[in-house]
């Protein structure tokens, strides 16, 4: 079958995406994706992995108008236009759309060309957007409303063929406020792709400069929900304990200022190193130098309902997982007993957990080895079964 897959954003870029689509190449689909560029110059087709990838110039402002789709046409009529040329262009026979600002442009498309279309939830977008910057903005809380957002995603859930969700949680809570059979949902976690931790490389460069030092790493975005804050003012606590205590930020976000003023007025320059977005074949040389992978998020609903990508990459590694108390994920922690869980926000239930790792040496090796026993388990070729099955 040839599939269309339909981000608004550039690619590469995505590991769920791109876990997706490895497994259903090895299926023997073919994979056509439609993604976008914010460049003027850039290469409209080309074949990553065997990915039919087609990008699409988008302005920046368009994009930012995305979080209008919803109540202003405009994004949705320049969006169309484009997704209509990519399906008449590769021949595409379903779409699989991610996420949901795209979603209204991908169906009408979709429908104009007499195909159906499984509508991917990467996260709660209604719930996840009450806390970005420019919702709460004066002029942002006039324009967009994440209620409208629920809505428009109920509409277009009720309208796919499939809906797919990253946990049993998130298709629990679709359950409780849409009307449709369960069956119509199915579970693809965000986990890893064997290619991802087969082949290690050592970085000898990195494997000196944290030689003596035990590493704690944060992978991915690094705004205020994810709780790096809780984690940087433990710091000094963690330090009595734990001398050689490093913190290694792999990601980034405009809350990065305030980060790096904490870490200025804590006096912990010196345990903390921000090195701000990498390539996926750079995370994987961080990780071997690792000794515990962070996932400190703030409890909410969105939060609650999906997991981290980052948290079966530290487990890919045999990292074991420091996370805060979010249901799904603190459930798999515990499931597969890779690690510990503290309360969100607890500096001091934190700061225990850390110090209980580095001292217990039996725990800590026990956590390590039941990493290794949970990613045969946990890795892409298993989990993406279900997700397979839809287009078969």
């Amino acid at each position: 079958m040839k599939i269309g897959m339909i981000l608004d954003s550039i690619y590469p870029d995505d590991a769920r995406i791109t876990n997706q689509c490895e497994e259903l190449i090895n299926s023997k689909h073919e994979v056509f994706l439609f993604c976008l560029s914010y460049k003027p110059l850039f290469i409209k087709k080309e074949k990553i992995n065997n990915i039919n990838v087609y990008r699409y110039h988008c302005s920046n402002l368009t994009y930012k108008l995305s979080a209008l789709a919803n109540d202003v046409s405009f994004y949705n009529d320049i969006l169309k236009k484009k997704i209509d040329d990519f399906i008449f262009e590769s021949k595409v026979e379903i779409l699989h759309i991610h996420d949901i600002q795209i979603a209204q442009a991908a169906i009408s498309a979709a429908s104009k060309f007499g195909i159906k279309y499984n509508l991917d939830l990467h996260e709660n977008r209604p719930e996840i957007m009450k806390f970005y910057k420019h919702v709460n903005s004066f002029l942002g809380k006039l324009l967009i409303s994440p209620l409208r957002w629920k809505k428009a995603e109920e509409k277009f859930i009720k309208k796919a063929n499939k809906v797919i969700v990253v946990t049993d949680h998130a298709k629990k809570e679709i359950l409780q406020r849409v009307q449709i059979d369960q069956d119509k949902i199915i579970v693809y976690p965000n986990t890893v792709r064997k290619s991802f931790f087969e082949k290690r490389t050592e970085n000898k460069t990195l494997k000196k400069l944290y030689a003596d030092k035990f590493v704690m790493i944060y992978v991915g975005n690094t705004s205020k929900r994810r709780g790096l804050l809780t984690v940087i003012k433990s710091l000094n606590k963690i330090k009595k304990s734990i001398p050689n205590i490093k913190l290694i930020i792999l990601g980034k976000s405009s809350f990065d200022t305030i980060l790096k003023q904490k870490v200025k007025d804590n006096n912990v320059e010196n345990l903390v190193d921000f090195i701000g977005w990498v390539k996926e074949s750079e995370i994987c040389k961080y990780l071997s130098v690792s000794k515990i992978g962070l996932s400190p998020l703030h409890k909410n609903i969105h939060h609650d309902t999906t997991y981290a990508n980052k948290v079966f990459q530290y487990i890919s590694f045999n990292c074991p997982v420091i996370s805060s108390n979010v249901t799904a994920q603190s459930e798999l922690v515990k499931k597969y007993n890779v690690g510990s869980v503290f309360k969100d926000r607890s500096e001091e239930d934190f700061t225990n957990k850390v110090i209980d790792l580095n001292k217990n040496s039996d725990l800590y090796n026990k956590l390590k080895l039941n990493c290794k026993k949970a990613i045969d388990k946990l890795n892409n070729s298993i989990i993406s079964k279900q997700l397979i099955s839809i287009y078969e």
